[in-house]
C-alpha cells in the first residue's frame, strides 16, 4: 500500500470512527429521552366529597371521609327507576352515588363563552376548563402565558350521559350540539382557549382511560411531541340508562359503598368528577425550578386479550403489565412501598387484581406493602377514576403519609396475602422509613380490557432554600380578575393566605402572585413590607371598606409615554437607594460610569455618590449632563427590564440627548460622548446669562421680549401659560419686572447659562464638529422632536444640525405633549431624578382628565417609596408589567397560592322526562346536583324545550328613531340598546359587556353575528357583514360604523319597519331560527368564496 493509501484509508477510519462515535452518542440520548422520567408539577380536581383542590382532596383522604350519597334530586326522577329487586328491567336497586354539588354551575363569562353555547355543552366540557386552569395555576403556570406552545392536551372520557339525558328528541338539538355533545371537544375547548398547539386528543378506554391519558402524555413527552402536557380526566353521572344496565349485570353494589378487598364487598358505586396533571420532562421541571409533587418514572399498557369474558378481568394480563412497567421505571418490585390499587370492590375483580399483585409485589419479610383504593371515599369514577388515584398516590408520596381505606373490616374470604407483607391500612399510617425513595404504583383497568400500570416516585431532594432576599424593602401584590366580585374575592383568598403560619415570604408569595396567574381587566396592587401588611389591605379591599389601601383600577392598553427631565434636576446622591439595592440599575449605571472613564476627570462614580455630604459638583454643567444622562438611561434601562417598554418618548431640552439614545436614535457610546461634548462646549463657549420662568401666554411673552431684540428669548413652552425665558440678565430681569407690575408671576432660575437663546450663538460650530463625529440613526421608538414640537420622521437620523438647532432653539415641550395626547397616550412616567415635568403637564392638563402622571424618583423620598407605588398604578391601569424581570435580580423560591375564584352562573337545561314529553321550565336550583354555596345561581335562559326558533322584541332603534338625536346622544343610545342586542343573542342578562371589548371575548360566535347583522339590517335598512361583528369588533366600534353609515345616507326609508313615529312600543319581532342563522352564514361565506380569485386569476 503506497503512502498515499495509507493516509486515504487512515482518514477513511477516522471518518468511520467518528460516524460510530456520533451514532453511539445518539442512540444513548435517545434511550435517554425514552426513560425520561415525568414531572407532576401541578394538579387540579373536582371530586366528590366537596373538593376543588389538592389541599382539600387530602383532607378528605387522610381524615377517612366518606363521600357517597344519595344521587341528587335533579338529575332524573330516582323513584320512578328504582326497586330494591335486583335485575328488574328498567330499574335500578341502589340509591347511592358520590356527586358533585355544583354541576349545573359554570362561569361562562370568565371562558368567553356565551350562556347560550354554555348550556348546550356536556358539562364535562365546562368541568374539564376549569380544573385545567386550575392544575395550571397549581403549577404556577400562568395560562395566558401559553399560548402558541407545544403543550398537549390528554383527557379520558367515556360518558355519554350528556346525550341520553338530554338529546331525546330532534327539537332537542340546536346549532351548538355537535361541539357541546362530542368527547373530542373536551381537550380541544382547552387548547382552543390558551392557544395550544401540542397533541390533542381525547382517550376512551373505559375505566383506564385517564391513568392511559397520563401514559400517552408521559410518551408524547419523552418523544419530544410536546414540552408540557395536561393530562387528565372526567366523567359525570347525568343518565340512569348505565345504572340500569350495571343493575341487570349486578356490578353495582347493593349496600351503596364501595368495600374494596373487604369480605362484605358487593360491587362498586359510581361517581363523578374530574382530574388533572400538569406534566413536564423532569430535567425541563429542574431547569425552570417548577415545584415538583411527584416523578412518573415509567409505565405500561396492555389488553386483556381473550379473558373469560369481554369485561371479566384477567390476572395473567395484569401481572405482565406490572412487569412491564416496573422495567420502563427501572424500578424493583421490592422498593414499591404503597399501591394505589383499581379495587373497585367486586367479588370477581378484587381477588384476581390481588393475586396478580402478590405475584408481581409480593414478599414475605421487610417493611409492609400497603394495598388503598380511592373508589372507598369517592365511589368509582369510571374514566376519572384513574387520575383520582394518581393524584392520591402523589400526595401520599409528598406528605409520606397513606390514608386509611374506608370499609374495611376483615379481608375478602377469596383473597390470601399470606406470603406477602400487604396490608390494607384503617388509618392514616406513616410511610414506612427505608433506605431508598418512597415509592408507589397505581393501577387502572378498563371494563373493555385495557390494563394501565404506572410507577410513581417522590420529588427529588432540592437543596435548603437560601434566606429571603430582602433587599428590595417591600414588595408588590399583583391580583386581577375578570370581574370586581371576582376580584373582592380573590383579594379575600389571598388575605387569609398571608394571614397563615407557614414560613413563605411575602416576596416569594408576590412572586407566585405575578407570575404564575394570567392577568385581567380588573385590578389591583397591595405594596407592603410584611405579609400582615399586605393582608390587612386585602381583607379590607374584600369587604368593601373606604379607606387606604391597595391600587385598583380596569386595565386598558396604558401605552406609556417615557419623559426625560433635562438640566437641573440633578443633586448629590441620586438614585443612590436603587443602586444599592437593585442589580439591573447598579449594571447599567457602571456600564456608564466605565464608558465614562476617559472622558471625565473625575469618575462619575464619585460625583453621583460623593462621600463629603458637601460636595455638589454635580451641579457643575460639565458633570451635571453627564450624570443626569447616566441616571434616566439606568432607568429607562430597569423600566423596560420589568416589561414597561415606551411607546414614545419626550426629553426636555437635554433630556432630549437621553431619549434620542434609548429611542435608538444613537448609541450609549455616542451618547454618553455627546453628553460630555454638550456640557463642556456649554460650560467653555457659552456667554452668560440668565434664565427665568414667566406664567403667561407665549404671544404676551414674545411681545415683551421684543422690546430686546437679540438679547433674550422664548427659551422653553412648557404649557399655556409656563414660559421659560433665557438671555441677557438684564434684560431677563427687565421682563419679570414687566411682568410682575402686571401682576403676572415671573421667578428667575438659579441657572448659571442661558440655554436656547441667543447666548448659544457661539456654541453651535464647535457642537456642529463634535456631533459630526458621531453617528445617527433613525429612531426604532417614536421620539417627539422639542424644535417642532412633533414626532421626529420615523425614516430619518437626527443630524449635527438638528442638535445645533435643538441648543439654540424654542424647546417645545408643550406642543410634544399635545401631540401625545392627540395620540391618544394618556399615561406618562418621568425617567428622571425628580418628577419637574409632570407637575409642567399636571397644570396644562383640563379639569377632569384622565392621564396618568407618575414619577420615577422624588428627592428626599426613599428611591423605592416612589417607584413602587409608581409600578403598583402601572399594572392597575393594564402597563404590562413583567413580575418575571421585576424579580430577576433577587432570589425567589416557589410558594404556593391562592387560584382563581371563578364566578359560576347557573348554565342548565331541565332534560326532558323520560316519557319523551318537554319538561316544565322550573327554577329548580337542584337539577344540576344544587349550587355550591356561596354561587350566584340563576335559570339557565333557553330552558324552554318545544321549539328552539327565537322570538323577542328588538332591541336596535329605528333609522328614524337615531336621526332624532344629535350626534352624539344617537351614538351613546345605540351602544346602550345594542349592549342589550348582545346579551339577547349570548343568552345572558347578566353578562356585563363593555362597549370597548371585542364582541368575540364575550363568547359571541358567527351564527350569532348572522342574527345580530339581519336584526340590525332589517331595522335600520343598512347593509352590513357578519364580519363587522367578528375579529376585534366591539359595540362602539360597530355603533360608530352605523352612524356613520346613517349620517351619509341621510337616512333610508325602511320597509317594513315597525316603529310608525308614535313612540308606541316596537312590535314583537321574529328573529332568526339557528337553522336560518346557518344558512345564512353558508350563503356568506359560499359568497366571500366566490370572490377569492383563482390561482390563475390571481397570478
Amino acid at each position: 500500500m503506497t503512502p498515499g493509501q495509507d493516509l486515504v484509508a487512515a482518514d477513511t477510519l477516522k471518518r468511520a470512527y467518528l460516524t460510530m462515535d456520533r451514532l453511539q452518542r445518539q442512540v444513548e440520548e435517545y434511550e435517554r429521552a425514552r426513560s425520561e422520567p415525568i414531572a407532576i408539577v401541578g394538579a387540579g380536581c373536582r371530586l366528590p366529597g366537596g373538593v376543588t383542590d389538592t389541599a382539600s382532596y387530602w383532607r378528605l383522604l387522610a381524615e377517612g371521609t366518606d363521600a357517597v350519597g344519595d344521587i341528587p334530586r335533579g338529575r332524573w326522577d330516582h323513584e320512578a327507576f328504582y326497586d330494591e329487586e335486583a335485575g328488574k328491567p328498567g330499574k335500578i336497586y341502589t340509591r347511592s352515588g358520590a356527586f358533585l354539588d355544583d354541576l349545573d354551575l359554570f362561569d361562562h363569562d370568565f371562558f368567553g363563552i356565551s350562556q347560550r353555547e354554555a348550556v348546550a355543552m356536556d358539562p364535562a366540557q365546562r368541568l374539564s376548563l376549569t380544573v385545567c386552569w386550575e392544575a395550571l395555576e397549581n403549577a404556577g403556570q400562568a395560562p395566558s402565558g401559553l399560548a402558541g406552545s407545544r403543550t398537549g392536551v390528554f383527557m379520558g372520557a367515556a360518558s355519554w350521559d350528556y346525550i341520553t339525558a338530554q338529546l331525546r328528541h330532534p327539537d332537542d338539538v340546536s346549532a351548538y350540539t355537535s361541539s357541546g355533545a362530542a368527547q373530542s371537544f373536551i381537550p380541544a375547548r382547552i387548547a382552543y382557549l390558551l392557544d395550544l398547539r401540542g397533541p390533542n386528543l381525547t382517550v376512551d378506554s373505559a375505566c383506564s382511560a385517564s391513568l392511559l391519558a397520563v401514559h400517552q402524555a408521559c410518551q408524547s413527552l419523552r418523544l419530544g411531541e410536546c414540552d408540557m402536557a395536561l393530562a387528565g380526566g372526567v366523567n359525570v353521572v347525568l343518565s340512569p340508562l348505565l345504572m340500569i344496565s350495571q343493575s341487570q349485570f349486578g356490578s353495582v353494589s347493593r349496600q351503596g359503598r364501595a368495600m374494596t378487598f373487604s369480605d362484605s364487598a358487593d360491587g362498586y358505586v359510581r361517581g363523578e368528577g374530574c382530574g388533572v396533571v400538569v406534566l413536564k420532562r423532569l430535567s425541563d421541571a429542574l431547569r425552570d425550578q417548577d415545584r415538583v409533587l411527584a416523578v412518573v418514572r415509567g409505565g405500561a399498557v396492555n389488553q386483556d386479550g381473550r379473558s373469560a369474558g369481554i369485561t371479566a378481568p384477567n390476572g395473567a394480563a395484569q401481572r405482565d403489565v406490572f412487569r412491564r412497567a416496573l422495567a420502563a421505571a427501572g424500578v424493583e418490585a421490592d422498593q414499591v412501598g404503597y399501591i394505589e390499587t383499581h379495587g373497585t370492590g367486586t367479588r370477581l375483580g378484587d381477588p384476581i387484581e390481588a393475586e396478580a399483585l402478590a405475584d408481581v409485589y409480593g414478599r414475605d419479610h421487610g417493611s409492609p406493602v400497603y394495598l388503598g383504593a380511592v373508589k372507598t371515599n369517592i365511589g368509582h369514577l369510571e374514566a376519572a377514576a384513574g387520575i383520582a388515584g394518581l393524584i392520591k398516590a402523589a400526595l401520599c408520596l409528598e406528605r409520606a403519609q397513606i390514608p386509611p381505606n374506608l370499609h374495611f373490616s376483615r379481608l375478602n374470604s377469596n383473597i390470601s396475602f399470606d406470603g406477602t407483607t400487604f396490608q390494607v391500612p384503617t388509618r392514616l399510617t406513616p410511610w414506612p422509613q427505608g433506605a431508598g425513595r418512597r415509592t408507589a404504583a397505581v393501577s387502572s383497568f378498563g371494563l373493555s380490557g385495557t390494563n394501565v400500570h404506572l410507577i410513581v416516585e417522590q420529588a427529588p431532594a432540592l437543596p435548603a432554600p437560601p434566606a429571603p432576599d430582602e433587599r428590595r424593602p417591600a414588595s408588590v401584590l399583583a391580583l386581577s380578575a375578570r370581574s370586581e366580585s371576582a376580584l373582592a374575592a380573590l383579594a379575600g383568598r389571598y388575605a387569609e393566605r398571608l394571614a397563615g403560619d407557614d414560613d413563605a415570604s411575602l416576596a416569594d408569595l408576590c412572586h407566585a402572585a405575578g407570575t404564575g396567574r394570567s392577568h385581567f381587566r380588573h385590578r389591583l396592587a397591595a405594596i407592603g413590607a410584611t405579609r400582615q401588611e399586605v393582608a390587612a389591605q386585602l381583607a379590607s379591599f374584600a369587604r368593601g371598606e373606604d379607606g387606604p389601601g391597595p391600587v385598583q383600577g380596569e386595565a386598558d392598553s396604558a401605552e406609556v409615554v417615557f419623559l426625560f427631565t433635562g438640566q437641573g434636576a440633578q443633586r448629590p446622591g441620586m438614585a443612590r437607594g436603587l443602586y444599592d439595592t437593585q442589580p439591573t440599575f447598579r449594571r447599567a449605571v457602571d456600564a456608564c460610569a466605565e464608558i465614562l472613564r476617559p472622558l471625565l476627570k473625575r469618575p462619575l462614580l464619585s460625583v453621583l455618590f460623593p462621600d463629603d455630604p458637601d460636595d455638589a459638583q454635580v451641579n457643575d454643567t460639565a458633570y451635571a449632563q453627564p450624570a443626569t444622562f447616566v441616571v434616566e438611561y439606568a432607568m429607562a434601562q430597569l423600566w423596560q427590564s420589568w416589561g414597561i417598554t415606551p411607546a414614545a418618548v419626550l426629553g426636555h431640552s437635554f433630556g432630549e440627548c437621553v431619549a434620542a439614545c434609548v429611542a435608538g436614535a444613537m448609541s450609549l457610546e455616542d451618547g454618553l460622548a455627546f453628553a460630555v461634548e454638550r456640557a463642556r462646549i456649554i460650560q467653555e463657549f457659552s456667554l452668560p446669562g440668565s434664565m427665568a420662568a414667566v406664567f403667561a401666554s407665549e404671544e404676551e411673552v414674545a411681545a415683551e421680549i421684543a422690546a430686546h431684540p437679540g438679547r433674550i428669548a422664548v427659551a422653553a413652552v412648557n404649557g399655556p401659560a409656563n414660559i421659560a425665558i433665557s438671555g441677557e440678565r438684564d434684560a431677563v430681569e427687565a421682563v419679570c419686572a414687566a411682568f410682575s407690575a402686571r401682576g403676572v408671576k415671573a421667578k428667575q432660575l438659579h441657572i448659571a447659562s442661558a440655554g436656547h437663546s441667543p447666548l448659544m450663538d457661539p456654541v453651535l460650530e464647535p457642537l456642529r464638529r463634535a456631533a459630526h463625529k458621531l453617528t445617527f440613526r433613525a429612531p426604532r421608538i417614536p421620539l417627539v422632536s422639542n424644535v417642532t414640537g412633533e414626532l421626529w420622521p420615523w425614516d430619518q437620523a437626527p443630524d449635527a444640525d438638528y442638535w445645533c438647532r435643538h441648543v439654540r432653539g424654542t424647546v417645545r415641550f408643550a406642543d410634544g405633549v399635545q401631540t401625545l395626547r392627540s395620540m391618544g397616550y394618556r399615561t406618562f412616567v418621568e425617567v428622571g431624578p425628580a418628577p419637574t415635568l409632570l407637575g409642567v403637564i399636571s397644570d396644562s392638563l383640563p379639569p377632569g382628565h384622565d392621564d396618568l402622571l407618575l414619577p420615577s424618583l422624588r428627592p428626599k423620598q426613599d428611591d423605592w417609596e416612589v417607584l413602587l407605588p409608581t409600578v403598583a398604578e402601572l399594572y392597575a391601569a393594564g402597563a404590562p408589567v413583567d413580575w418575571a424581570g421585576f424579580d430577576r435580580d433577587y432570589t425567589r423560591v416557589g410558594a404556593q397560592v391562592p387560584t382563581y375564584p371563578f364566578d359560576p352562573v347557573r348554565c342548565w337545561q331541565p332534560p326532558r322526562p323520560w316519557d319523551g314529553t318537554a319538561p316544565a321550565v322550573t327554577d329548580d336550583a337542584d337539577a344540576g346536583a344544587g349550587a355550591a354555596a356561596g354561587s350566584r345561581t340563576r335559570p339557565a335562559r333557553s330552558a324552554r324545550r318545544t321549539s328552539r326558533t327565537r322570538r323577542r322584541a328588538s332591541r336596535i332603534p329605528t333609522a328614524a328613531e337615531l336621526l332624532e338625536l344629535g350626534e352624539s346622544e344617537r351614538l351613546d343610545t345605540l351602544c346602550t340598546r345594542f349592549v342589550l342586542s348582545v346579551q339577547d343573542v349570548l343568552g345572558s342578562a347578566s353578562t356585563r359587556i363593555g362597549v370597548d371589548e371585542p364582541l368575540t371575548g364575550f363568547g359571541l360566535d358567527s351564527l350569532m353575528a348572522v342574527e345580530l347583522r339581519n336584526e340590525i339590517q332589517s331595522r335600520l335598512g343598512l347593509t352590513l357583514q357578519i364580519t363587522d361583528f367578528l375579529g376585534g369588533a366591539t359595540i362602539a366600534s360597530v355603533a360608530r360604523s352605523i352612524v356613520k353609515k346613517l349620517a351619509a345616507t341621510g337616512g333610508p326609508s325602511l320597509t317594513g319597519t315597525v316603529h310608525d313615529g308614535s313612540g308606541a312600543p316596537a312590535a314583537i319581532q321574529r328573529m332568526p331560527r339557528a337553522a336560518d342563522a346557518a344558512k345564512a352564514l353558508l350563503d356568506e361565506l359560499t359568497r366571500s368564496a366566490a370572490s377569492v380569485p383563482t390561482a390563475e386569476e390571481g397570478s
